[in-house]
């Protein structure tokens, strides 16, 4: 059992072999970059390695240890997949693992297709949107002209009128200012309050963890944060992680005073036509039902919420401070009225909130 800052270049080396045997996309979330930041900034957070006779690791399980030794998915809550990293074909029980990291739960809300050793506990599965552009930018838009081609028509146009009238429009992919990062920081947390839900920006941990992986460069997971400017000022912007081969959304957002022009669209667009002249085949929405990624995508993946426990009092302790909420939640989201009138509910409870 290690802290994630203890792995050694070795042991980072073998996470990366595995990963790359899996038969699953490298998402950076599963890299080992993404675990030590993680760790700079969870102090529970733990990497249990898995031996299998020889001085070999054959495994590994990123994960945080609660206080009470309930255990979950190494940065839940911010995480966009999870699991463990495993040799192909290698046998473990998830009991027995649990048990070695000395917590009574893994709790996962993005839990990764493949993972078949925690599978079996998830309660739910999830869509999580992607938009493929192996084969080029060109052939993604050819896909955007047959399945929506209004969307894409209208997006241009709006692309071009704000180029008109507020300046011409410039897209940078991997932009470096810390200020471009702080702006769009400041957008999210609005948009969060805005729409009545939790502002993560203002959970320091999360606000530090962003500024390591900003800083990250490494094959498996390069914090990437892009940038739409009309004329010099930024319009739009995401901050996501990449790998060679997945871009992993996560923190768009936009200037409300350009919403008519639609830039997170444009955004997008962009963003998967830089990727796909990087090489990146895959870019990961998340999961999360919203208008924009149905407009966006060219595809759906599976990802599992559960938990794994083992017998006993902590397995009760979790079920007691997760199941009830999730249950909760997992009810009203598979009825379209309800979801809707709970939508309507928080926006106006952020709207009487604001000073």
């Amino acid at each position: 059992m290690l802290r994630p800052e203890e792995l050694g270049e070795g042991e980072k080396e073998r996470w990366r072999e595995l990963r790359a045997a899996a038969d699953a996309p490298r998402n950076p979330f599963m890299e080992p970059e993404f675990t030590v930041a993680v760790g700079r900034v969870r102090p529970q957070a733990r990497v249990a390695v898995v031996y299998e006779g020889g001085a070999e690791p054959v495994g590994f399980l990123p994960h945080e240890r609660g206080a009470l030794g309930q255990g979950r998915a190494i940065g839940l809550g911010v995480s966009d997949c999870q699991g463990a990293i495993l040799r192909p074909g290698l046998t473990v029980e998830a009991g027995e693992l649990l048990r070695a990291c000395s917590v009574s739960s893994f709790a996962f809300d993005n839990l990764e297709a493949s993972q078949e050793l925690f599978a079996a506990h998830a309660a739910e599965e999830h869509a999580t949107y992607v938009i493929d552009v192996e084969k080029g930018y060109e052939t993604y838009e050819s896909v955007l002209r047959a399945q929506s081609p209004k969307f894409l028509k209208t997006t241009l146009a709006k692309e071009r009128r704000l180029g008109r009238q507020a300046g011409p429009v410039r897209f940078v992919f991997d932009e470096r200012d810390p200020a471009a990062l702080r702006t769009l920081m400041e957008w999210k947390s609005a948009q969060y309050r805005r729409t009545g839900r939790r502002d993560r920006f203002a959970q320091e941990w999360i606000t530090r963890l962003v500024g390591r992986l900003a800083e990250t460069r490494a094959p498996g997971c390069t914090g990437t944060l892009s940038v739409l400017y009309a004329g010099e000022r930024p319009v739009a912007a995401h901050f996501g992680l990449r790998s060679a081969s997945v871009l992993a959304c996560w923190f768009p957002s936009y200037a409300p005073e350009f919403a008519k022009y639609s830039p997170g669209l444009v955004l997008h667009l962009r963003m998967a036509e830089a990727a796909a002249a990087e090489g990146v085949a895959l870019l990961d929405m998340g999961r999360g039902p919203a208008e924009y990624k149905d407009s966006l995508k060219t595809g759906e993946r599976t990802v599992h919420e559960g938990a794994a426990t083992r017998p006993g009092a902590g397995a009760a302790l979790h079920w007691l401070s997760r199941e009830p909420v999730r249950r909760a939640h997992a009810f009203v989201r598979v009825r379209p009225r309800l979801a809707s009138l709970a939508s309507r509910t928080l926006k106006g409870t952020a709207r009487l909130r604001r000073p």
